[in-house]
């Protein structure tokens, strides 16, 4: 029985060891990555809402501290995230028996580029988009502008985050 257990705890032992270095958000990290910076990203929408440039960088740092052991840095990082926000647009999506808009929909389109200082063949440039919808009737003001962005905000992060660090 005891060398049962023994030849079990190995078994498993040398499967995990197998894997390689595995997270659980499924980042795919070299070991000799140490640190990332985000670059400010510009508004270059034609319609520009305040604040919604510094908010953006904000999400994408918060993502990566919280889903790395990466170091923040301000320059000469192993990953470089850079890029602007390119569309930021309401319209409508389905409209009423008047000719009023039933539903909005908010839109926001970020181009992100993505250096990788240790591997080139990893660096990548991609646009990325999510929407948000809500009733024709209500203004995208206070707390309902504050979800929208909250809710495009991680959708366009996490796919920025898997795009250029998963590699399922």
């Amino acid at each position: 029985m005891r060398i049962l257990k023994i030849v079990l705890s190995l078994t498993v032992l040398l499967t995990l060891s197998g894997c390689g270095g595995y997270s659980f958000t499924g980042a795919s990290i070299a070991s000799n990555v140490k640190s990332f910076q985000v670059n400010y990203f510009q508004n270059n929408a034609i319609l520009v809402e305040p604040g919604l440039d510094r908010d953006f960088t904000n999400a994408l740092t918060d993502l990566l501290i919280n889903q790395t052991s990466l170091n923040l840095v301000k320059s000469s990082a192993d990953l470089i995230y850079e890029g602007e926000i390119i569309e930021y647009r309401i319209s409508p999506t389905t409209a009423t028996a008047n000719n009023t808009a039933a539903q909005n929909r908010l839109s926001i389109s970020v181009n992100v580029r993505f250096y990788n200082m240790k591997n080139e063949d990893e660096n990548l440039e991609q646009r990325f988009s999510f929407f948000y919808d809500y009733e024709g009737s209500s203004l995208l003001t206070g707390a309902k502008k504050d979800a929208a962005f909250a809710e495009i905000f991680e959708r366009l992060t996490q796919d920025i985050f898997n795009a250029t660090l998963t590699k399922w």
